[in-house]
């Protein structure tokens, strides 16, 4: 592989791999999303707190997926994401193998890294002292060892990292990965995210801070992004990993894109630890510089993957943005309403999910959206599919700190 100079070409999406509550595998998953069918059901692994409903990946099994010699050194963070890349690398028809390990970058998204090590490690402390602690906890409890395992894997030695921008964490990661791509310092990237937060501790955390849905007696209809019954999300496990490559790279080996990544924008509310700035101000600051980076006018974005979390004061703000600035009346989704909301790797998700639209001219419903809530006023598709040809759309991501990340994503059929 040549090196290239900065800013050379658009960057594809040539490979997607998916591990969410909605499936294992991006044709599962598709199929769950426009059946509009939830995920979240009573977890009893959660059984005795406030709220113990959640969204899992359903029949997970790493060591049949990745072989029980592997599978068991992991916390379950770095199993999921390591499905979900095998399938992305699979999909893009590239074998680690044989590639220059020394041009391929990884770069990941997570909030809070490996909790089921972190929370063994403080029960065994408790228990049986000091001694008791695993010698795995630190390859396994730390936010970065996700990407590092991936590198180990893949014999990837280029750029390595992790971003932590709470729940923007995984658009974060691919705006990143697509800027080393274009700067020329690796021709292949393994971007996305991976979160496995269903561990008591969090769960517990994010319940006293009044985030999560209560609605525990009909779990399938408690995350209803945009419905004027909403009262919180519901938390999920998943990972996401795209293969990204130089669009002009990814022809020349005879691949079409998904979808191409063309505009990338990021900014902070400055506003509150948790609530959005209810102006949108920073967010919206973030949408003009991915429009101004993709060359595109607000009236030009068909369609928003809608950050949509199913909370009171985020779906109002997000529908506001919307309405002000993408003056073109966009249809617009939440898949959240099927897959809950993964944190760090929400973002990731959706952008894999904004690719298949895009690419399949096909927008998924928000699922339980019964009643719209009257102070939203966006074309939110709900009850069915909605065919749709999509020019350009964007994956909004917005996170505690007040961290926001939005990108554009175009129709590689029509470049």
């Amino acid at each position: 592989m040549s090196r290239r100079t900065p800013a050379e070409g658009a960057v594809a999406v040539t490979g997607i791999g998916l591990v969410t509550p909605a499936g294992i595998g991006a044709g599962e998953n598709w199929r769950r999303l426009l059946s509009g069918a939830p995920t979240a059901r009573r977890d009893p692994e959660l059984a005795g707190l406030p709220v113990d409903i959640a969204c899992r990946v359903p029949g997970f099994d790493p060591a049949a997926l990745l072989g029980r010699s592997t599978s068991w050194r992991l916390d379950r963070v770095s199993q999921l994401a390591l499905v979900a890349a095998e399938e992305a690398l699979a999909d893009a028809g590239l074998d680690p193998t044989t590639w220059d390990g020394a041009r391929v970058g990884v770069v990941l998204g997570n909030a809070l890294g490996g909790t089921a090590a972190y929370e063994a490690a403080h029960d065994a402390v408790r228990d049986d002292g000091p001694d008791g602690v695993s010698p795995l906890v630190m390859v396994n409890w730390p936010v970065n060892m996700i990407s590092g395992y991936l590198a180990t894997r893949y014999r990837a030695g280029g750029p390595n990292l992790v971003v932590a921008t709470a729940c923007a964490s995984g658009v974060t990661a691919v705006g990143t990965a697509r800027q080393l791509l274009r700067s020329g310092v690796c021709d292949i990237a393994l971007a996305g995210a991976s979160e496995a937060p269903l561990s008591r501790t969090p769960m517990a955390a994010y319940h006293k801070m009044g985030a999560l849905s209560t609605r525990t007696d009909e779990p399938a209809a408690a995350s209803r992004p945009f419905d004027a019954d909403r009262n919180g999300f519901v938390a999920a496990e998943a990972a996401a990993v795209l293969v990204l490559e130089r669009e002009a790279d990814a022809r020349a080996r005879g691949t079409t894109p998904h979808a191409v990544v063309t505009g990338y924008g990021a900014s902070a509310d400055g506003h509150h630890p948790s609530a959005p700035d209810p102006t949108g101000a920073g967010v919206e600051r973030a949408l003009r510089a991915a429009l101004l980076d993709a060359d595109l006018a607000p009236g030009d974005i068909d369609h928003v993957n809608a950050h949509g979390t199913s909370t009171r004061l985020n779906d109002l703000m997000e529908s506001q943005l919307i309405e002000r600035v993408l003056a073109g009346g966009p249809s617009v989704t939440s898949t959240k309403g099927v897959t809950g909301h993964a944190l760090g790797a929400a973002g990731a998700i959706e952008v894999a999910y904004a690719a298949l639209t895009v690419e399949n001219g096909l927008v998924p419903p928000t699922a339980n959206l019964d009643k719209i809530d009257p102070d939203i006023h966006v074309d939110v598709v709900a009850g069915a599919p909605r065919p749709q040809r999509i020019g350009a759309a964007t994956s909004h991501s917005f996170g505690f700190g007040g961290q926001n990340a939005v990108l554009v994503l175009e129709n590689a059929g029509s470049r």
